[in-house]
């Protein structure tokens, strides 16, 4: 049976960056899953290797890619109104031609709020 990405990626919640120079082993195994294993540390963004490394765990390729934005060339678009659990969100900041922005699993919209499971977020695997 084909594991469900929301499922996986609900498993991970609570993963927390380590204070200091200590690393959180399970962010680098992120990087490493995700085909980034020369990253070594948990406070490099990790976002899209969280993304990565849970699509790697399902048996589906991700972008191999660190940048976020990289995943909103990735797979198809669709409304709000059809997102499901599990879809991919990516977030632009600054503007929408920035490279710069966040991805995440959508977990539920809710006054007018789009909620999302995702590393990094809060320095941790969250809902937010």
């Amino acid at each position: 049976m084909a594991k469900h990405i929301y499922d996986v990626a609900e498993g991970y919640l609570g993963v927390t960056e380590y204070p200091a120079a200590k690393h959180n082993p399970q962010i680098v195994k992120f990087y490493a899953d995700s085909g980034h294993s020369w990253v070594q540390d948990d406070e490099t963004p990790w976002c899209a290797a969280f993304v990565g490394s849970v699509l790697a765990e399902c048996g589906i390729q991700g972008t191999k890619e660190l940048n976020a934005r990289s995943y909103s060339k990735w797979g198809e678009a669709v409304d709000l109104s059809q997102a499901r659990k599990g879809d991919i969100v990516v977030f632009w900041r600054g503007s929408r031609d920035s490279w710069k922005g966040h991805v995440a699993f959508f977990s539920h919209y809710e006054d007018g709020k789009v909620y999302v499971l995702g590393g990094n977020q809060g320095n941790k695997v969250s809902i937010a």
